[in-house]
């Protein structure tokens, strides 16, 4: 019954008669203060949410939004905490007060926290930026704590594959792959196997092996695929084997790939929101290849095109044509589905480009599978 009276809010429509003291009555206070109140259906003449006309908010004062995020950082998890943080933003108009350096100090890190200051980073004072960069860098080195080993072991043995080749110098045989290679000429009565396949890597795996053009849309919708891009494209770029170019667009081009180093300086040099011109994007990126046979473009966009479709279809099929490999993903990030142009989806897949949505945790197989030129694992819709 208590969980049941914190789900309906309280009030006569609720039914279980359960009153709350204590933790319970400030956890209540709290998810009132959000939640309560439905202005939607007030708006249209009807009551707030459960037949209950409850009259919740924060309203603009700082104080007492500070306090509320102390108290729901007290009484809900980290994970409730930046979902009620979000709504809050998109319910409550929460954004402005997240120019004051207090607030910032107060809120729990995650990536919609980064998209949203970046999208006022225009609009950011002086005082508040500092903070703002160490709320975000806390975010990007979280991320890169949770993905920067397993992309760079995923791709490096994507790499080494690509580069086997099959009359290796002694010295740089790979015996477990030639000993699992030629397990059928084994001779028991030598107990020993006879290699008619030698596999190994080149000598100069040094050397820059592939080419990566990240292409990112930093439309307003895109702000979680903008914050992941930044963090895998520093990653890439920290691996030898790789030469990455990240590019992000709305109806502008902007060459990031200097401030790789920094994902974020990086991430600060987006600009959030705007339209977008993806045609404009591909030409930038089909520009500076100068390997089609050993580049990856990975274009991160909901597809919603705001330039010339046909020119942007066309040069995808070029670029295809010249040996790139192309892979359109609709979304990086752990939203799910997200809304993209259906219409625009289904012509990149009679070009062979299948567009889907992809996690991050699943970007670096996508990659080893791109880098390898086999099948995409495409997750099932």
């Amino acid at each position: 019954m208590r969980r049941w009276r914190l789900v309906l809010g309280g009030g006569p429509a609720d039914g279980t008669g359960r009153a709350l003291t204590g933790a319970d009555a400030a956890m209540d206070g709290a998810l009132t203060a959000l939640y309560g109140k439905d202005d939607k259906k007030e708006a249209e003449g009807g009551t707030s949410r459960g037949g209950r006309d409850r009259h919740g908010g924060l309203g603009g004062s700082a104080p007492s939004v500070a306090r509320w995020l102390g108290d729901i950082r007290t009484y809900f998890p980290s994970s409730v905490v930046q979902v009620m943080q979000r709504d809050a933003i998109d319910r409550l108009g929460l954004a402005t007060l997240l120019l004051e350096p207090e607030m910032l100090a107060a809120v729990e890190p995650d990536v919609h926290l980064v998209g949203t200051l970046l999208s006022l980073n225009k609009a950011m004072p002086e005082t508040t930026k500092e903070t703002a960069r160490t709320v975000v860098r806390k975010v990007v080195d979280d991320l890169e704590a949770r993905l920067a080993t397993r992309t760079r072991t995923t791709l490096t043995g994507a790499l080494d594959r690509s580069a086997r080749i099959s009359r290796p110098r002694h010295r740089d045989i790979d015996w477990d792959r030639t000993i699992r290679a030629n397990l059928a000429h084994y001779l028991p009565e030598h107990r020993t196997i006879v290699p008619e396949r030698l596999i190994g890597h080149g000598r100069a795996s040094r050397a820059v092996k592939k080419e990566v053009v990240l292409c990112v849309d930093q439309s307003g919708s895109m702000a979680p695929s903008v914050v992941y891009s930044a963090v895998f494209g520093a990653v890439l770029a920290s691996m030898r084997a790789l030469a990455t170019r990240l590019v992000v667009f709305d109806t502008a081009v902007v060459d990031l790939t200097e401030q790789l180093d920094d994902p974020v300086d990086l991430l600060f040099g987006t600009q959030l929101g705007g339209g977008t011109d993806i045609n404009r994007a591909l030409a930038y990126c089909q520009s500076r290849i100068t390997r089609p046979a050993d580049t990856v473009v990975v274009l991160i966009s909901d597809l919603y095109e705001g330039g010339i479709r046909d020119e942007m279809l066309k040069r995808v099929a070029a670029m295809k044509a010249s040996g790139v490999r192309f892979v359109a993903l609709l979304a990086l990030s752990d939203e799910g589905a997200p809304g993209y142009d259906r219409e625009h989806a289904a012509a990149l897949a009679e070009l062979g480009v299948p567009a889907f949505a992809c996690t991050p945790d699943l970007f670096p197989e996508v990659m080893a599978a791109a880098l390898e030129k086999r099948p995409l694992p495409i997750p099932e819709s």
